[in-house]
């Protein structure tokens, strides 16, 4: 029905009105600096114009004080969203003063710095720290800087889940993280939510395609079309929006017609509309965080098994939904993807059999596979344990070895082996956190083992924790070892020896692990 048929007498003007008291006046379209660093989030919301005080003479020097301007203050006491988490520091290992005399800009630069992501382990540490509940920074006041770049990460790294979770815990309806609220919903179906908590909350001002999308979800057509009608005649939604929202109110009106192109930036919410008019968009070039849409039903199954390949690989889902997409069917067709879903078939196949000699003989093709699509720790995360524990012998033995040292259970596998080589030994060694008396194998090796013979951390980071940053020396931390991965073998040593410092043990064996056993080399 043509949108304009579907327009009652009046129909949805309360929303109209509600719609434009959220939307900037006439003049300052555009004039909104981004507020995160991501520029593919929606812009659902806006916070409303304020009127502005007459500007009164201020007050003497005396009265204020005449504090240089790199003094923190801050109201003791005052609560702050920055101090919200969902590990506490019993759970994490980290000291509730995580942050200490940190600023509040020098630490959201540290996270949002753009990392090799090479290494599982670290990344898992990473998580750890954003999630981390600690006593905000001392110069963060009431606010949610910290809290938002945490989000950011979090959504830059495909964490969805846990971003969702703290932007809950925090419960805060600050404009800047409802949108990524929203966008989450978005990208893992529960834009229903999303769009409820928009109605129920006066204090945020959504934007012309962000009403329309909502009133169109909640049945109310009319009003959606009035809104769009409204927003065009005001000025308030691009050409590219129009085209996207008129298909998506009425696609019967355009039917034959070529399909839209691509949008210039791809939201959360562009991609859904698209997909609504049966016009979906890929997702295998856009952000990690739209990898999760990929997973719901509406997907097809080899949408959804590479959408878990690609999250698994990120460490943002668990290794058992990558095995339920593997294992959900047989596959349709050969190369690519279907490959590694026969091998993992035939290998789950000849493990649940139990048989040693079908176990040996199906172990090397699929871990061939999983080490070029670089999922060797998930697939470790499944199968390394029980692989470790199975007697092989030749390439079947080393595989095993290796899947049990990148797994959970490094520690167990390591007291329970004897080495047969140098380097094997050097690799138990690791695993047990102990490598006296032992060679080397290579430079890297040899770059690793000073981190766990007492080493201390280089200057800057021993600074960090006279300082007590604790936070900040392990974000550095990462940093300096992920740069290893390109060659920087000094931050190698420092790194990890700080990590041990600072008792994040399990995470500096993990990553020394990884380095000596995972091929990323860039």
């Amino acid at each position: 029905m043509p949108i304009e048929r579907r327009l009652g007498a009046g129909a949805g003007c309360g929303l109209i009105l509600a719609a434009l008291a959220g939307v900037m006046a006439p003049g300052q379209a555009g004039a909104e600096e981004p507020l995160s660093a991501i520029d593919w989030l929606s812009q659902s919301v806006t916070t409303p114009a304020q009127p502005q005080p007459q500007a009164e003479p201020g007050p003497p020097v005396a009265t204020t004080g005449a504090a240089p301007a790199g003094v923190a203050v801050s109201v003791i006491g005052a609560p702050s969203a920055d101090a919200v988490g969902l590990l506490t520091p019993r759970v994490t290992g980290l000291p509730a003063a995580l942050w200490g005399p940190g600023r509040a800009a020098d630490i959201v630069r540290l996270i949002g710095a753009e990392r090799v992501d090479s290494l599982p382990a670290l990344r898992g540490l990473m998580l750890t720290v954003l999630l981390a509940e600690a006593q905000p920074p001392a110069d963060a006041g009431t606010g949610a800087t910290l809290l938002t770049a945490r989000v950011d990460k979090l959504l830059d790294m495909g964490a969805l889940d846990q971003a969702r979770a703290l932007l809950d815990a925090a419960g805060s309806r600050d404009p800047g993280l409802f949108r990524r609220s929203f966008d989450v919903a978005l990208l893992t179906g529960e834009e229903d939510r999303g769009c409820r908590i928009m109605v129920e909350s006066p204090g945020l001002a959504p934007t012309f395609p962000a009403r329309i999308f909502c009133l169109a979800r909640s049945g109310d057509w009319n009003a959606a079309a009035l809104t769009l009608r409204t927003g065009q005649a005001l000025g308030y939604i691009t050409d590219e929006e129009d085209a996207l929202l008129s298909r998506f109110l009425d696609p019967d009106l355009f039917e034959g017609e070529p399909p839209l192109p691509a949008p210039t930036r791809v939201t959360p919410l562009a991609w859904r509309m698209f997909e609504a008019i049966g016009e979906p968009l890929s997702t295998a070039s856009l952000p990690i965080a739209f990898a999760h849409a990929e997973l719901r039903p509406q997907a097809g199954w080899k949408s959804q098994i590479e959408a878990a390949e690609r999250l698994a690989r990120a460490g943002a889902i668990s290794s058992n939904l990558l095995l339920g997409q593997y294992t959900a069917r047989k596959p349709a067709a050969s190369g690519g993807v279907w490959d590694r879903v026969a091998a993992f078939q035939r290998f789950d196949a000849a493990l649940q059999s139990g048989e040693q000699a079908a176990i040996a003989q199906a172990l090397p093709a699929i871990w061939a596979l999983m080490t070029e699509a670089e999922l060797e720790v998930a697939f470790a995360d499944l199968y390394g344990k029980r692989l470790a524990a199975i007697p092989f012998s030749g390439e079947a033995a080393g595989i095993a070895l290796t899947l049990g040292l990148l797994g959970p259970d490094f520690e167990t596998v390591a007291a329970s082996r004897k080495a047969e080589t140098p380097r094997e030994a050097f690799l138990l060694g690791l695993a047990r956190g102990d490598v006296a008396g032992l060679a080397p194998p290579d430079s890297l090796s040899r770059a690793i083992a000073p981190a766990f013979l007492g080493h201390d951390p280089g200057e800057d980071l021993a600074r960090l924790l006279d300082e007590a940053r604790v936070g900040e020396a392990i974000l550095l931390a990462i940093e300096m070892i992920e740069r290893g991965v390109q060659g920087d073998l000094d931050g190698v040593t420092d790194g990890l020896a700080l990590l041990r410092k600072v008792g994040m043990e399990r995470a500096a064996r993990r990553a020394a692990l990884e380095l000596l056993l995972l091929e990323r080399r860039g």
